[in-house]
């Protein structure tokens, strides 16, 4: 397990100097299966393809996650991050203003799933390459 490689990610991610797509190609090069991100905790956990896992700690500060869960503002984040008008920093900050709790980013499924304090949730696939749209 590339702990480092793991936690140069987490750093740059959240020092928004990544992209989504550069972060997926650099976690699934360290053998990353998938993450988890607690954002009430301020956590990431990692899941590795040999059955491991490692924890981050995030270091941005949080905003308290808003009690309804807005799909559409989500959908707007998201989309925002696509096309990296915002990076990671104001993703995190506009997730937990639509009620995002935590998502998990399946890397090898590519898709993301976003969940509300209360169930909601909203998938996400991964945008096909443009020569495939």
């Amino acid at each position: 397990m590339n702990t480092q490689a793991i936690h140069e990610v987490t750093i740059e991610t959240q020092e928004g100097k990544m992209t989504f797509p550069q972060a997926v190609r650099r976690l699934l090069e360290v053998g990353v299966e998938s993450y988890f991100v607690d954002l009430a905790a301020g956590r990431k956990t990692y899941y590795l393809a040999d059955g491991g896992t490692h924890a981050e700690p995030m270091i941005l500060k949080l905003d308290a996650v808003a009690e309804e869960f807005s799909s559409s503002e989500t959908v707007a984040a998201i989309r925002a991050a696509q096309a990296d008008t915002i990076r990671y920093p104001e993703f995190v900050k506009r997730s937990t203003a639509a009620g995002v709790i935590g998502y998990w980013a399946f890397l090898t499924g590519k898709r993301v799933i976003y969940f509300g304090r209360k169930g909601q949730s909203h998938v996400e696939e991964f945008p096909k390459p443009k020569a495939q749209q």
